[in-house]
């Protein structure tokens, strides 16, 4: 892939592509159009294809919060057209790296030194290349590392990116005015702590040496070195394995699919459930599959934080019997604000039903013992209603948020982890918390 020699920082080099961007959607609409009042049964496929392209070119060469959105948005499948999903996707692991004269320049920035004065070996070639950052590697004698550089001007570029992709995927995600404020404060919050790659540091060896001290099943996680790393530099020895993509390529056995899906079952239920501190970043590009069924984890750089007060109430409708029990339901809805004292009798009515049936779905894979997230049928109704809800008139024009901004990023979380079990087709064995 083609390396970038630069990266727009200032926010009227950012906002001129974005504006350049725009442009570009407004002829692919223009030609689509065009297309459609000679031929009246033209689809909007094509429009799709072309509007993902260039959105997801221009995201690319900006990097950054813009980038990440586009991330966080390929798994928003049930929302997006396929086009787009497909294209965001490639942000997980796939983007446009740096050139070398700027990766120097970042090393001499924070080290005072060339990354060849600070290690014996260091691969100018970026290995992968995603939102934030790009990995490296390097070696100290013998010791292979990798090294991930952060972006020039990506902690400093997240509220302004935000405001100007907002609009985009205010049209995207189908959200209104409150659902859109909420759910991008929330993803302001989480980026300024992803730029921090100390923070991260921090928090990988403390979620890594728990995760191992709690001896749940056959994980990889790597070492770091703080001598080697800082703000924007995080260096770790370096992990083999594929990404999902290219694990399954290998054609494993349903024993070996059975095992990592178990794995990332079992990673997931311990960090929420006991540590209440949970790796929310649940895409292919953070993980690295074995053939023996080993699974390497390698970024915590996006960790939700679970409230106790919060906790209680969002997993009270893991219960069997919650439908069963309207008034312990009701009162978490109200607390969560799903529902509003103000609301009309009609309005509690609708947005009820709505979030009746999200449980009986979310949870579903709560109510048995084992359950086989092979089963294609329980997605294709999962991302149905997701779709169905992304038309809804009244959902788009509430004035009201619906839920608590804690819930969007351990909702993230469930999708992406019921994805990844999909495509491995695992069947796997449930832990409740109740």
């Amino acid at each position: 892939m083609k390396s970038q020699k630069k990266i727009p920082t200032s926010k009227v080099q950012r906002a001129t592509k974005f504006v350049k961007t725009g442009v570009k959607v407004g002829r692919n609409y223009l030609k689509h159009y065009t297309k459609k009042a000679i031929n009246p049964s033209t689809s909007r496929e094509e429009l799709h294809e072309d509007n993902a392209r260039d959105i997801y070119n221009s995201l690319s060469e900006l990097k950054g919060s813009a980038l990440k959105v586009a991330q966080m948005m390929s798994m928003e499948k049930n929302v997006l057209p396929k086009a787009y999903s497909d294209r965001f996707t490639m942000a997980q692991y796939n983007a446009p790296p740096l050139s070398g004269p700027l990766v120097v320049r970042t090393f001499k920035k924070y080290f005072g030194k060339t990354p060849q004065e600070i290690f014996d070996k260091f691969n100018m070639e970026a290995v992968n290349a995603a939102s934030i950052g790009q990995v490296h590697e390097a070696f100290v004698g013998d010791k292979r590392l990798a090294v991930k550089i952060q972006y020039p001007g990506v902690a400093d570029s997240i509220e302004s990116d935000l405001k100007m992709v907002r609009p985009f995927a205010q049209r995207i995600l189908k959200l209104n005015e409150q659902d859109i404020e909420k759910y991008m404060g929330e993803v302001k919050e989480k980026l300024i702590e992803e730029t921090n790659y100390k923070l991260e540091l921090e928090r990988s060896v403390e979620i890594s040496e728990a995760i191992q001290n709690a001896q749940l099943g056959d994980f990889v996680f790597t070492k770091y070195y703080p001598e080697y790393s800082s703000e924007r530099i995080l260096t770790m020895d370096w992990m083999d394995g594929l990404h999902l993509p290219e694990f399954l390529k290998t054609n494993p056995s349903q024993e070996v699919r059975n095992k990592i899906g178990q794995l990332l079952w079992d990673f997931y239920d311990y960090q929420m459930h006991t540590l209440k501190k949970v790796h929310a970043d649940p895409h292919p590009g953070n993980f690295l599959m074995h053939e023996n069924g080993a699974l390497g984890v390698i970024d915590f750089g996006c960790v939700k934080v679970i409230p106790e007060d919060f906790y209680e109430l969002y997993f009270v409708v893991l219960q069997p019997d919650i439908i069963d029990q309207p008034e312990v339901l009701d009162k978490a809805l109200y607390a969560l604000n799903f529902l509003y004292e103000d609301d009309t009798e009609e309005e509690i009515r609708f947005f009820k039903g709505i979030f009746e049936k999200l449980i009986n779905l979310l949870c579903r894979p709560f109510r048995y013992d084992t359950f086989d997230f092979g089963n294609d049928e329980y997605f294709i109704e999962l991302y149905t209603f997701g779709e169905k809800l992304s038309k809804m008139k009244e959902l788009r024009e509430s004035t009201k948020s619906r839920g608590s901004h804690h819930s969007l990023y351990l909702n993230r979380t469930y999708f992406g982890l019921y994805s990844m079990l999909n495509e491995l087709k695992a069947n796997i064995k449930i832990t409740k918390p109740f």
